[in-house]
């Protein structure tokens, strides 16, 4: 039982949080705040002595003490210099180093991202790469102001070099993005925690969704005639859990609707490979898309059964060999490591397999416990299994990609990811997917159609100051960007039945 209280000082549990979380997953996330003792309390607590001039920390742990303090003689530039604070980001990193020294002591435990606990770690290193700093500097940058591994950090400065590449000559400001979701699978995994439902039990709402989203595609491609469409991703769900012809009327729409004189990606997450054949492939082909998913996650049998995925590692080589005789050139597979059951030597056996196939690009998640997942709410019968090997089969995974000619080009984290890691995209040149990072660097509108679907508007300017993230540009000025958000409803039956008001929301956001 982990106890966090924070005695004095600004606020910063929203800070601290992730990182206690990231050595003890199960804490409940709730900070108390009272004021100054003198001792620490019962074992398990972590106590912060926060003070404008200085800080302390204290870990309680099987009936000792470790403790990590701090001076703050400085008074550098930042957002408090007016308010007599030290810069928050420089208190809050000694912070977090303080916090992960007397964690990593307690638990001889080693974070390989060391304090850096955000969905994108890579950021930084992307922003120093534009002003020219070299990767040595990145990389003892990291790890003296995050305690990152050398090896992580290296990849950082990997990604940034090829985000970079590809987004170079590409403009934000007149350009987005279009996301279409379909919220049907062939069964629920495990681990999933995505707005997605069973198609057998709810046949009786995929043809009403199919009408839903052509009428919220035709309205939103009236609200977007002034930008240019350069990516489109069909995502879920499964896409493919939809007929041919179900996919074609969709696509169909798409292509009447918009100009796609300026598109350079369309991808299809086909995914699950029993969802998958001949006559979808084709349809999907024929209408425009270049670029599809097939998405085993694992190639154990074993594994596949235990994560409630209804295919055979036989199924996944089918699909894949069915997709690249319909004449697909592009074609990206997921895996996951860390799912139950599996060791290091699994996930070797996946990546063998995989590389026998020769996708285009291949994208490794680290398995992430979700709040809706069924495997958070059975938590209790699937603890055993869980791997504790995740890094080791992230360690295989960039060692198989490299030596395969894959290069990194995105990385982003998510909550409650075992071991504190993170999901690589690896591609072959010219086969990355551009709308993965447009996605995570959040630099131009994504207009989002379907059910849990998310748009987004990206404004950049001088008039967005204060407060909002920036955006370092080659020329070595600030652009600021706001982003403005506008979520459609989760529920398949709602979306369906309040589908005008979903288009009203974007109308509100993009017009």
């Amino acid at each position: 039982m982990i106890k966090a209280v924070m005695n004095g000082g600004p606020d910063y549990g929203q800070d601290v949080g992730p990182l206690i979380r990231a050595f003890f997953p199960d804490w409940d996330n709730t900070i108390e705040y009272g004021t100054h003792e003198n001792e620490t309390g019962e074992d398990g607590t972590i106590e912060f002595r926060l003070s404008q001039e200085r800080f302390e920390v204290v870990f309680k742990c099987q009936g000792k003490e470790i403790r990590r303090e701090d001076d703050f003689s400085f008074s550098p530039p930042g957002c408090y210099k007016n308010s007599g604070l030290p810069d928050r980001r420089m208190y809050r990193n000694h912070l977090h180093r303080a916090l992960y020294s007397c964690l990593s002591e307690a638990t001889g435990k080693v974070l390989p991202w060391g304090t850096l606990t955000g969905v994108r770690p890579t950021k930084q290193a992307v922003e120093m790469k534009r002003q020219g700093v070299s990767d040595e500097t990145i990389v003892s940058y990291f790890g003296n102001e995050y305690l990152t591994s050398d090896r992580k950090a290296r990849l950082a400065c990997r990604v940034a070099d090829n985000e970079r590449r590809l987004l170079s000559g590409l403009s934000f400001d007149d350009t987005f993005s279009l996301y279409v979701g379909v919220p049907f699978c062939p069964s629920i995994c495990l681990y999933c925690s995505f707005s997605s439902y069973p198609v057998k039990q709810y046949a009786t709402f995929v043809e009403p969704y199919v009408q839903a989203v052509l009428k919220e595609i035709e309205a939103t491609a009236s609200m977007l005639r002034d930008k240019k469409l350069v990516s489109i991703y069909f995502g879920g769900g499964t896409p493919t859990t939809l007929s041919a012809g179900q996919l074609e009327k969709i696509m169909k729409k798409v292509k009447s609707c918009f100009n796609l004189t300026s598109l350079r990606e369309w991808t299809v997450e086909a995914g699950r490979p029993d969802s998958i054949d001949e006559e979808k492939l084709r349809a999907i082909l024929e209408n425009g898309a270049d670029r599809v998913s097939v998405n085993p996650q694992s190639m154990c049998a074993k594994t596949l059964e235990l994560i409630g995925r209804r295919h055979t590692p036989e199924d996944t080589v089918r699909a894949f060999d069915l997709a690249r005789k319909c004449g697909f050139e592009n074609i990206n597979m997921d895996l996951i490591a860390g799912l139950n059951g599996e060791t290091a030597e699994d996930f070797r056996f996946t990546l063998e397999r995989i590389g026998e196939l020769s996708p285009d690009s291949v994208t490794v998640h680290t398995l992430a416990v979700k709040r809706a997942a069924r495997l958070n709410a059975e938590m209790d019968s699937y603890k055993d299994s869980m791997s504790g090997e995740a890094h080791l089969m992230l360690d295989l995974a960039e060692k198989y990609m490299e030596e395969g000619g894959y290069e990194p080009y995105y990385l982003y984290r998510q909550k409650n990811m075992s071991d504190n890691l993170e999901n690589v995209g690896y591609a072959r040149p010219g086969k990355e997917g551009l709308y993965n990072i447009l996605i995570m660097e959040e630099c131009h509108s994504i207009a989002a159609c379907g059910p849990g679907a998310s748009s987004k508007l990206v404004r950049t300017g001088e008039e967005y100051g204060g407060g909002f993230m920036d955006e370092l540009a080659d020329d070595g000025e600030y652009k600021v960007r706001k982003i403005e958000r506008a979520e459609n409803v989760k529920s398949v039956k709602d979306y369906v039945e309040r589908t005008d008001e979903m288009i009203e929301r974007k109308r509100k956001l993009f017009v």
